[in-house]
């Protein structure tokens, strides 16, 4: 047992406005939820966080403050199936696995600083940064805002971007060639249905996307549930195009059903959903057996250790609303340097330094 306990749990929520409204092909929104969590165990205090809404924060209060105070905070797997363990008549799924990963995110942050090493090196690093596509181009964007997003990154050295699609499935067709117009030939364009399509329609429209705009990359072209489905259409595209999907798991179950059936060439895993670092890492074990590529959904500034330390990690989401977020969050947020992120390597645990006071004007009374 490690000299400190945890003392003390520390909540906070936010509700922040996006800079304009934003959609997908089956989503709108104009405001994103936002769960910190800080674990203090003696003088040092770990932070972690996931995006989400009040009820996160109200379950982490009810069911993990008082279960984590005065445990060994070294003891992560022992806490982690703690927290598994004290949810198991509620569901596991959901709010709990975002509760569990914001809360397994701070614990692993207050490890790195208790022992003086960053995160990445105290993973093991496979990777010394990590590369990045640029993401956004909603639904709910002109065709100027849509170019001038993407163009912009490309001009900025970024190797990829994604758009989304699906909202209004005839107009898809001139979108993408008006995003592979404004990034050139040079750059990756990627496309997210977030599940918006039927079998048919992601066939018929991935073949004409890649026909029109030679796109590299199709996410989600169906419900994410349907996994014969997704197996159908990925078994169908021309093989530039790689489907990908994940971003959905809360378990390692629902990964390895995946991977079971093949549904994919891409896996995609986010740390604020899938059980924080702890639950990233075994997906990356389980992505690894597979032998199938581990791509990072948002949260850029998160997903920066684990993508140096994951084997078959390819890249992180540097999605337009959380690196807006995270810019107001951290004092320190990771910026891009030649199209990738690089670890803190000489700060302790994940290397962040919250500044919550910045966006205290959007905080919501818990």
């Amino acid at each position: 047992m490690s000299k400190v306990t945890i003392s003390e749990v520390t909540l906070r929520w936010f509700e922040i406005p996006t800079d304009r409204p934003e959609s997908d092909g089956t989503l709108e929104w104009t405001h994103t939820g936002v769960v910190t969590v800080q674990v203090k165990a003696g003088e040092t205090t770990g932070f972690g966080l996931t995006y989400a809404g009040f009820s996160t924060a109200r379950l982490i209060q009810e069911k993990f403050v008082s279960l984590l105070q005065g445990q060994d905070p070294m003891a992560i797997p022992e806490l982690h199936a703690k927290l598994g363990q004290s949810i198991r008549n509620i569901g596991r799924d959901g709010v709990a696995a975002t509760a569990i990963s914001a809360v397994d995110l701070a614990l692993w942050d207050l490890k790195g600083k208790l022992l003086g090493i960053s995160l990445a090196a105290l993973l093991g690093a496979a990777r010394d940064q990590v590369p990045i596509y640029g993401s956004g181009g909603f639904t709910s964007y002109s065709t100027g805002e849509l170019q001038e997003q993407l163009g912009g990154w490309a001009a900025a050295g970024i190797q990829w971007v994604k758009m989304k699609v699906g909202r209004e499935p005839d107009r898809d067709p001139e979108r993408v060639r008006a995003a592979r117009s404004a990034i050139g030939a040079g750059t990756g364009l990627f496309v997210d249905a977030n599940g918006a399509y039927d079998v048919r329609q992601a066939v018929t429209l991935g073949e004409k996307f890649n026909d029109d705009a030679r796109i590299v990359w199709f996410e989600e072209p169906v419900s994410s549930d349907d996994l014969a489905g997704m197996r159908f259409v990925r078994d169908h595209l021309p093989a530039p195009v790689q489907v990908a999907a994940g971003e959905y798991g809360y378990d390692l179950d629902y990964f390895r059903r995946f991977l079971e059936v093949d549904a994919v060439d891409v896996l995609q895993a986010d740390i604020t959903r899938c059980g924080g670092v702890s639950g990233f890492m075994a997906i990356a074990g389980l992505a690894e057996a597979f032998h199938k590529p581990l791509s990072s959904h948002c949260a850029p500034a998160l997903h920066v250790a684990v993508g140096c330390a994951a084997p078959t990690f390819r890249h992180v989401e540097y999605f337009h609303d959380h690196v807006r977020i995270e810019r107001m969050l951290f004092a320190n947020a990771p910026e891009p340097v030649g199209g990738s992120l690089v670890p803190a390597w000489d700060e302790p645990g994940l290397g962040l330094h919250p500044q919550l006071k910045a966006i205290e004007l959007h905080e919501k009374s818990f």
